[in-house]
């Protein structure tokens, strides 16, 4: 086998993977719908939660006593959003990044102030959380108690200070609002969330105050709650490329993560944890509940009435009276900028899931370390991407000139193969033992141009998934035409390059041994790799391209250096002698 057959192989083996994708993307489970209600909205059939009154955990029928969220099915996204808490207590605060919308017990709707839907004037924010039926996804957070009445997230805090809208004051670091819950018996819950200024992470600090006279037990409970995303498949759409689903992360057993397709047979977790999160994920943004590192939780999924939960129960508490204590947690809600996920300290940025294979994942990790440093120097992620491709050839440039050395040498053998096929026709095994003979004679390695390509190939395939997963590159300009990196090129001038770049180099790289079938096929590869292309991100193509006219660059540069006569060689040697 030479080299152009194992190109060969690689680039049918990256098609055949993409179509298995696109199977098994057709194949899988649709998402199931919300479940229709003939009236008033009702509790899901996991808890039977009063909708005015806090209510003990011996009175709810849901998992370790956490209600749940009652199903929305209203058509009206106003309806559904006056389900979930009055008008009266809701507050709306907004920082330089967030707006959100809060009852105390829910996050019901967060708008990214700095991330447009789409590269258009006038286009509105990505809404992450929300009430509509169609797109219900919240955050949400109560308490749980085996002997004392509980706030639970749906009943029981109401805003300290009234309803309204609280905006970061100009020059300020935060802001807060508070919700309080006033108890029987004296026990007071005092909740507050808290928007930094430049920050993704919402500070949420539950304050539990006993004025009464017996000890007060609880469990506070944080968890995500989701109507799977309704994706389009396709290879023109990078979000179905995308991981979509809960994952979650313990110090027990790192990464985890369970698709929103795989709620209906494995959405029953159950296990211990610390030192971790919880998170839902999808295409450039996410949402996490971040707690108290050195606190023992449950962490718990479930499916309810078509909706994805994920949930983290715990830590315990028992307050004796006159005395207090304080649970905080962070709420992460935004884009994936590894940046700001650093910044939390708890391996927040191991949710940038760049591939379901780990070697994958570990590559492109790498790559996007490089890409930001380069992006850093240069200000545009399509010259940060040629400055990659640079340095991956800086690093492959040795064995990239075994590769062409050896197409070389393959080439100046050409004419005695041909001799061979010609001596012993159709007797295959005759012909390959004289090929590999002559192969070994003139210390020629058939195979001695494969590893630049074994090395090329995971980064490539690491890097399409850098460019589908970094929101940093979302709606990225390159320059003149190519207004998006993670979109297809709008006139496909890079893919239309590509070919172009492949039909010169399968030009310039020998056929030898290859007979007229192989030939054929590999004269159909240029158009195979353009129609590809065409769909894929244009930052990937830009990568590519770039790729193949440096290395077509050096072929042709190793092929003028080796071109030389012997005879003249040795003559000008010589010559040189002499003098």
């Amino acid at each position: 086998m030479n080299q152009t057959r194992l190109f060969l192989i690689f680039a049918w083996l990256m098609v055949a993977s993409l179509l298995w994708v696109e199977w098994g993307k057709f194949n899988a489970p649709k998402p199931p719908s919300v479940v229709a209600a003939t009236a008033q909205p009702q509790p899901s059939s996991l808890s039977s939660v009063p909708s005015a009154q806090p209510v003990p955990q011996g009175a709810v029928s849901g998992q370790n006593g956490v209600p749940t969220a009652p199903a929305v099915s209203s058509p009206d996204k106003s309806t559904a959003l006056a389900v979930a808490a009055p008008s009266s207590q809701r507050v709306v605060i907004s920082s330089d990044l967030l707006r959100l919308t809060l009852d105390g017990g829910n996050v019901l709707e967060a708008v990214l102030l700095k991330y447009p839907q789409a590269k258009v004037a006038g286009s509105p924010p990505v809404v992450l959380f929300t009430q509509d039926p169609a797109h219900y996804y919240t955050a949400q957070s109560g308490w749980t108690s085996a002997n004392n009445p509980a706030p639970n997230h749906l009943s029981g805090f109401v805003p300290e200070n009234g309803s309204g809208h609280i905006s970061l004051a100009s020059g300020a670091a935060s802001v807060s609002v508070p919700f309080i819950w006033n108890g029987p018996n004296g026990v007071l819950i005092r909740r507050t969330y808290t928007l930094k200024r430049n920050d993704y992470a919402i500070g949420v600090r539950d304050e539990v105050i006993n004025n009464g006279s017996a000890p007060w037990e609880g469990t506070i409970y944080r968890q995500l709650e989701r109507l799977p995303p309704v994706i389009k498949t396709g290879m023109t759409n990078p979000e179905s490329f995308s991981f979509s689903g809960a994952t979650w992360y313990s110090a027990q057993k790192q990464y985890e993560r369970l698709k929103f397709a795989k709620y209906m047979d494995d959405g029953k977790l159950d296990q211990d944890a610390s030192g971790g999160w919880i998170a839902m994920l999808q295409h450039h943004f996410f949402s996490a509940w971040i707690p108290d590192q050195k606190t023992k939780v449950k962490i718990q999924t479930d499916q309810i009435d078509g909706r994805a939960l994920i949930r983290e129960l715990g830590p315990s508490f028992r307050v004796a009276p006159g005395l207090s204590q304080t649970t905080e947690a962070r709420l992460f809600v935004g884009p994936k900028l590894i940046s700001q996920m650093q910044a939390q300290g708890v391996n927040l940025n191991r949710a940038v899931d760049y591939s379901q294979f780990r070697i994958f994942d570990f590559i492109g990790q790498g790559l996007f370390w490089v890409l930001s440093h380069l992006h850093s120097l240069f200000g545009n992620w399509g010259w940060s991407i040629i400055g990659l491709v640079v340095l991956v050839k800086l690093a492959l440039y040795p064995l990239a000139n075994k590769q062409y050395e050896s197409a070389n040498k393959m080439r100046a053998l050409a004419p005695r193969v041909a001799q061979l096929k010609e001596r012993y026709g159709d007797d295959r095994a005759k012909q390959q033992a004289a090929m590999m003979e002559l192969y070994k004679k003139e210390k020629v390695n058939p195979m001695g141009g494969c590893l630049p390509i074994l090395v090329t190939m995971p980064i490539f395939l690491a890097l399409y998934w850098v460019l589908v997963e970094s929101v940093e590159l979302r709606q990225a300009p390159w320059f003149l035409w190519i207004h998006d990196l993670t979109a297809r090129d709008p006139y496909f001038i890079l893919p239309a390059l590509n070919m172009l770049v492949m039909w010169t180099t399968q030009k310039m790289t020998p056929a030898v041994g290859m007979d007229p079938m192989q030939q054929k096929m590999m004269q159909f590869m240029p158009l195979v790799f353009g129609v590809m292309m065409a769909l894929f991100p244009s930052g990937l193509v830009l990568y590519w391209v770039t790729n193949g006219s440096l290395g077509l660059l050096q072929q042709w540069w190793v092929g003028k250096k080796h071109s030389k006569p012997p005879a003249a060689t040795e003559t000008k040697g010589k010559a040189i002698a002499g003098k």
